[in-house]
C-alpha cells in the first residue's frame, strides 16, 4: 500500500506526531510512503522511509495528483491550513479532485487520517 503524505508548513509538526502515533500500523502492514519534499524532509528526520518528491509549490502536489491518477497511491493524508493562502492552491484542488474522481481516501485533517488508518 502506497499513502501519500503531504502537510502546509503550519502542520508539519502534526503530521510528524501523527505519523509517530501510527508507526506501528505503518512497520506492520509495510506502508510505502511517498511525500512532498518539505515534508518528506521532516519526516524522514523523525525516522521514516519516504520518497520525497519535489516541494508542493515546485510542483510536488501534482505529482501525488499524477501517481493517483495512474493508479500508483492508495491514500492521501493532506494536513491541510485552511487559515493560511497558498500559491499553489490550483494544484491543492486539481490533487484533492483527483482523489475524488479516482475513488481514493483523502484525509485531510488528523480526524479524518486517524479514521482511515485504523480501517487499514
Amino acid at each position: 500500500m502506497v499513502i501519500a503524505i503531504i502537510a502546509h508548513d503550519g502542520k508539519k509538526a502534526e503530521m510528524v506526531q501523527f505519523l509517530n502515533e501510527h508507526r506501528d500500523i505503518l512497520l506492520q502492514k509495510k506502508i510505502v510512503l511517498i511525500s512532498t519534499g518539505t515534508t518528506g524532509e521532516k519526516v524522514s528526520k523523525a525516522g521514516f522511509e519516504v520518497n520525497a518528491l519535489l516541494s508542493g509549490p515546485l510542483g510536488g502536489d501534482a505529482q501525488i495528483a499524477a501517481r493517483v491518477a495512474e493508479g500508483q497511491c492508495d491514500m492521501v493524508l493532506f494536513f491541510r491550513d485552511p487559515l493560511d493562502r497558498h500559491p499553489h492552491e490550483p494544484d491543492i484542488l486539481m490533487l484533492m479532485r483527483l482523489c475524488d474522481v479516482h475513488d481514493v481516501p483523502l484525509a485531510t485533517n488528523p480526524a479524518t487520517a486517524n479514521l482511515l488508518m485504523t480501517s487499514i
